[in-house]
């Protein structure tokens, strides 16, 4: 029999979250970005869950048939474009839109023959200095495009880089319309925190949601259940042993743990192996059996340590949840000093995933 841990994904809540940033979309279309096997919740999975979506939006090409050999036949944006001259012929035989973001993608795309048309995007690099054309190539790159009878038609995108944050979008938003004030085209601009924060400004003609989509919220300072959204995975276990302990014993790797008084302590089947933030530290919530516990000492690789003193429930086959329904993954991110994205994501696939 396999050890008790799992992941449960819930295909109700990734459908209501992607009503909810439809809600904010209004008229725009909507790209669900499923990279990185829809952070963690399974490509193919999410996809069936996003049908409702205008376009799915990811990296990689093999990706992009997967979804194309299970029959999906919405539009499918790349995030990252194309990476060598040998990726060109698969946009249009796979009707693939590529973000177009360097000089050197447009002279991989320029005298192939692609069979046909594709739609493109052009990114523009608005300040956040990681992918995009600059003011002094951009012009460059929108003419090549232009110019090019394969290319059907080009949409406009920036990325934001503090739209969870104080800085907001006003002045990457303002640079973008000032560089691009003079070319007419669709435009794509809005990541989730940029849709749920500045929708009116923002939303333009395409929305390209992520993480709100899995239900976790971009923004430190309000929850994933205060912006109505669902989380799409829980991750549970159980405990598979309870030690006793008198005051002054200790826990775990490193005995980084020093009991003040007499405790109990439930070993839980979920370790770092199995994707839980190895730096999680003492005082980490988890729910033992519906109750709020703690986590005590290091994170091993397969088992974590739980404080269970004095709760009712807590016996060996006690159900764990480490975070999904009724703990929100954001909250072990925190505590972990990091990103629900990053937890998400990795997932270990030792895992079994249970769909709901």
């Amino acid at each position: 029999m396999p050890r008790p841990i799992r992941a449960t994904i819930s295909s109700a809540a990734l459908k209501h979250n992607l009503k909810i940033a439809r809600r904010f979309a209004a008229g725009a279309k909507v790209w669900a970005v499923i990279k990185a096997n829809g952070y963690g919740h399974g490509l193919l999975r999410v996809a069936k869950a996003f049908e409702a979506a205008d376009g799915f939006a990811l990296l990689d090409f093999v990706d992009a048939l997967r979804l194309r050999a299970a029959g999906v036949q919405k539009p499918i944006l790349m995030l990252e474009g194309f990476f060598t001259p040998q990726d060109v012929p698969f946009l249009e035989k796979y009707a693939l839109t590529p973000v177009i973001h360097c000089v050197e993608q447009i002279a991989m795309l320029k005298g192939r023959d692609l069979g046909g048309q594709i739609d493109a995007y052009l990114k523009i690099n608005s300040g956040m200095n990681r992918l995009g054309f600059s003011p002094d190539n951009m012009l460059l790159g929108w003419n090549t495009l232009q110019d090019d009878p394969q290319i059907r038609s080009v949409t406009l995108m920036t990325h934001f880089a503090d739209a969870d944050g104080e800085s907001g979008v006003r002045a990457q938003l303002d640079w973008f319309k000032q560089i691009t004030h003079s070319l007419e085209a669709p435009h794509s601009l809005a990541n989730s925190a940029a849709l749920l924060r500045y929708a009116d400004e923002t939303r333009a003609d395409w929305v390209r949601p992520g993480i709100m989509l899995y239900g976790c919220s971009p923004f430190p300072d309000q929850s994933a259940e205060a912006l109505g959204l669902k989380p799409a995975m829980t991750l549970s276990s159980e405990i598979i042993a309870l030690q006793r302990l008198q005051p002054g014993e200790r826990v775990g790797y490193g005995f980084s743990y020093e009991s003040a008084g007499a405790m109990t302590i439930g070993v839980v089947a979920c370790g770092y192996a199995d994707g839980y933030p190895r730096h999680a530290p003492t005082g980490t919530p988890v729910l033992v059996a519906g109750q709020r516990a703690r986590v005590v000492g290091r994170v091993s690789m397969d088992m974590i340590c739980v404080d269970v003193t004095g709760m009712s429930g807590a016996r060996v086959g006690a159900p764990v949840t480490l975070w999904g329904d009724g703990l929100s993954v954001d909250e072990i991110a925190m505590h972990a000093g990091t990103l629900s994205y990053e937890l998400l994501c990795r997932l270990a696939p030792r895992v079994p995933v249970v769909e709901t």
